[in-house]
């Protein structure tokens, strides 16, 4: 009954929101609506019409015999091309500015004009286009764009003080232009959104605390090829090694049953059982239990007698709220502890003992919702009286909903919340109704989705600007991937973030604040390929040595380097030259750099320039390989795509696979790729893209450096060359020639950080703003500031272009 209540509600949607959940894609009237713009009929000519006809003579020259006739190169027609004409064919014209500007075109071996002459073309392009944009901008139209499931979680937890798991309760976001916050590819359907109501009650009943709960169990896997040496971390106790810490929710006051498990092998064998060891239970660094493992002298198999672990347990009374548990051993030994031996089913044999996994169950004997920062957050009153209790409803549901929904909450809404909490109290008094109400809250689509709404009497596709409290929601979700905070909303509701100072001064307070983390973990993440580490699988043969621990510290270091560019404010090329980078023990290993011991990471001088940047992380260099080898030509597109702005077109449909057998194993990875190369299907892409790979060659499929691929196949050639001549040699030489190419870069990277806070795929008519935004960073050194600054005064960020009624 409740379930149809809520349902009703979401029927009550405008018909344009309705529309958008009942269709499987979110984009059918966003980007209907998006795909065309009516500017007045008169066309922006070039003012100086020699300079016009001399482009076009210079397009004759070096262009022509490419890109004509029915079948030109790349689809790109220039026979009929009108030079003068600035506002037709704009995607043509950023497609020529960019190919030029890389020197992308004409191809090698064709006659190329001189630097002067590619200059001028470049720039009578961009100020041509720039020009456009002044007299005529257009910001487009965003689609109705969905929460993703990170945005979903970071908003309840901002909005109820409340860290909640939307990976088991939301299916993963589809990915769109590189990111997962893209509108045109959040899709609704039915299912999902019963998925959305699945969540919605269970955090609304986790955080009003309901003492109906049934009791549940939680387990907590340690991966099982974490090698458990040392102190987890700072937050572990002192004199403590391996084990595991985790935050858990108990939901009420009640008694709780946490258990804990021993790592096994594959073979179900328990690991270091040859001496007795103590367990140490905490919760929240108050010890539960001191617990002895007996020693054994035999190996100790699951289903062979009492497990070793079955007493691992304790019940317990727990009071409400989010709290630490930790599950680790007593550091006892000195000499032996730590020898380990990977063996090549991928079975980590130990001489020493592992958490295999936490469970908490409950709650058990439940006495109260108890007192929660998350219920705080909600009861900001109570009603001493049932008389106060509809004045007091009214007031938690205002203030939940004004939060939620990211702008002043009318009448209507607060009808809806109040109908469900009247239901809702008919069932089980005050904070019931409150709860139901808040279910509706969580599956509203003025929660779920991003609204902007077309001011009334605005002209069919007229540009404006939208509202501050618009505003203030695109750049919470862009900084922050969640709504936004009291002091961001009172800026916006009083008029003020639309203020060129306001903005700065929010923009500049928001980077400062830890919610800024997700531009680090959502942005860079997937714009640098990070989030494919959880996905690495090393053939063990190849890599024995790969673990956990390993795979953890490969992503850990170079998020720690993006977050420490972002807080010191670097000029972005610097994540091309960083002298520093950050490690624990183990990657430093991986590394062969001395002297760094322990867990926790701390920051390293790097004396090796082959290391300097991105170019010399391990991160990047294994997710850019295949499981048993390197891949020149994975990571030489990666270079292309990410860092170069300059994707290579799609291979034919009948390139072979690199040949990997007998014949092969004494070769180099170059000589196998020339070899490879040989099939004319294979001939043309690995030119653009093989030498930018070569010059990486030296790091191995995980990272490592290495002089050679084998004893009998001689010292590695690190040489490449770009389509313009330039030379270079090894991950140094690489990154001088990116350097060299430093406004390529930062106009690339600006482009996937405008896409990231757009949420949607950039146009030809979005390449002016990026180019504005990188020519005014300049005096500040292109820092992460003044770009992002840049981004959120930028045509496309503070304005939107109306409907013009058609679907």
């Amino acid at each position: 009954m409740r379930s149809c209540n809520l349902r009703s509600h979401v029927a009550r949607l405008p018909v344009e929101g309705r529309r958008m959940i009942r269709t499987q894609p979110l984009t059918s009237l966003g980007v209907l609506l998006a795909g065309v713009v009516f500017f007045p009929a008169a066309t922006l000519l070039a003012q100086n019409s020699s300079a016009a006809a001399a482009h076009r003579a210079t397009l004759d020259k070096y262009c022509i015999g490419c890109h004509r006739g029915p079948t030109p190169v790349a689809g790109l027609h220039l026979d009929s091309f009108d030079t003068a004409n600035f506002e037709a064919n704009g995607a043509t014209w950023e497609k020529l500015a960019r190919k030029l500007r890389n020197r992308e075109m004409p191809p090698v071996g064709r006659p190329r004009p001189d630097a002067p002459t590619y200059d001028a073309l470049v720039k009578y392009i961009e100020t041509g286009r720039d020009r456009l944009a002044e007299i005529k901008p257009n910001p487009g139209r965003p689609t109705l764009h969905r929460l993703n499931r990170t945005e979903y979680g970071n908003a309840v937890r901002d909005l109820l003080a409340l860290e909640t798991d939307v990976a088991e309760s939301l299916p993963a976001d589809d990915i769109g232009y590189g990111f997962d916050n893209i509108g045109d590819v959040l899709q609704v359907s039915p299912v999902l959104m019963e998925r959305y109501l699945s969540a919605a009650r269970k955090i609304s009943r986790a955080a009003v605390g309901d003492t109906a709960i049934p009791v549940s169990f939680q387990t907590y896997t340690v991966p099982h090829g974490l090698i458990q040496l040392d102190r987890l971390s700072e937050a572990a106790p002192v004199g403590s090694r391996g084990g595991t810490i985790v935050r858990h929710l108990f939901p009420v006051d009640g008694d709780y049953e946490i258990s804990v498990s021993l790592q096994r092998s594959r073979e179900d064998a328990y690991l270091g059982l040859e001496r007795e060891r103590k367990l140490d239970l905490r919760l929240d660094d108050q010890r539960l239990n001191l617990f002895t493992i007996a020693a054994s002298a035999r190996k100790v198999v699951l289903g062979g007698g009492t497990p070793p672990d079955a007493h691992l347990k304790v019940r317990v009374p727990v009071k409400a709220g989010s709290r630490e548990l930790a599950a680790t051993f007593l550091k006892d030994t000195v000499v032996k502890e730590g020898i380990i031996e990977r063996v090549r089913d991928d079975v980590v044999q130990t001489y020493f003992e592992g958490v295999g996994s936490i469970t908490v169950a409950g709650p058990f004997n439940v006495q109260g919702p108890g007192e929660t920062v998350t219920r705080s957050r909600i009861f900001v009153c109570h009603p001493s009286t049932p008389v106060e209790d509809q004045a007091c409803a009214t007031k938690i549901l205002s203030n939940l909903a004004h939060r939620a929904y990211r702008r002043p909450i009318g009448t209507d809404d607060m009808t809806q919340l109040l109908a469900l909490y009247k239901a809702g109290t008919q069932n089980g008094g005050f904070e019931s109704g409150v709860r139901l109400a808040l279910q509706k809250i969580l599956v509203s689509p003025e929660f779920l989705f991003r609204t902007e709404v077309d001011p009334p009497g605005t002209a069919s596709g007229a540009v404006y600007k939208i509202s501050d409290v618009e505003l203030a929601s695109r750049l919470s979700f862009f900084l922050w991937s969640s709504i936004l905070d009291e002091q961001l909303r009172a800026v916006a509701e009083s008029r003020r973030l639309s203020d060129p100072s306001v903005m700065q001064a929010q923009v500049k307070r928001m980077l400062a604040d830890p919610r800024s983390q997700a531009l680090v973990k959502n942005f860079a993440g997937q714009w640098l390929f990070l989030r494919n580490i959880e996905r690495l699988s090393p053939d063990t043969t190849t890599f024995p040595n790969f673990d956990e621990n390993l795979r953890q510290a490969l992503a850990k270091e170079t998020e720690l380097l993006i977050e420490s560019q972002l807080r010191e404010d670097h000029s972005v090329v610097d994540l091309l030259s960083a002298d520093y980078t950050f490690l624990n023990q183990r990657l430093a290993e991986h590394y062969g750099i001395k002297g760094i011991y322990g867990n926790e990471f701390r920051r390293v001088k790097l004396e090796d320039p082959n290391r300097y940047g991105l170019l010399g992380q391990a991160s990047i260099l294994a997710v850019t390989s295949y499981p048993n080898r390197t891949a020149p030509t994975i990571r030489g597109k990666w270079v292309l795509e990410q860092l170069l702005g300059s994707p290579p077109p799609p291979p034919p449909p009948n390139v072979p696979s690199l040949q990997d057998d007998a014949t092969t194993q004494k070769l180099t990875m170059r000589q196998r790729m020339e070899q490879h190369r040989a099939n004319p299907a294979c001939a043309v892409c690995p030119r653009i893209m093989d030498p930018l790979g070569f010059a990486l060659e030296n790091f191995d499929g995980l990272g490592s450096w290495r002089v050679s691929t084998a004893p009998e196949s001689g010292p590695i050639d690190a040489s490449g060359a770009l389509l313009d001549g330039t030379v270079f040699y090894g991950p140094a030489g690489l990154r001088d020639v990116l350097l060299k190419k430093r406004d390529i870069f930062v106009e690339t990277f600006t482009e996937r950080l405008l896409t990231y806070a757009l949420g949607r795929g950039l146009e030809e008519y979005d390449h002016a703003a990026l180019r504005k935004i990188a020519r005014e960073a300049a005096p500040d050194n292109h820092n992460w500031s003044a770009i992002i600054l840049g981004i959120v005064n930028s045509t496309p960020f503070l304005m939107r272009r109306a409907s013009d009624g058609r679907l």
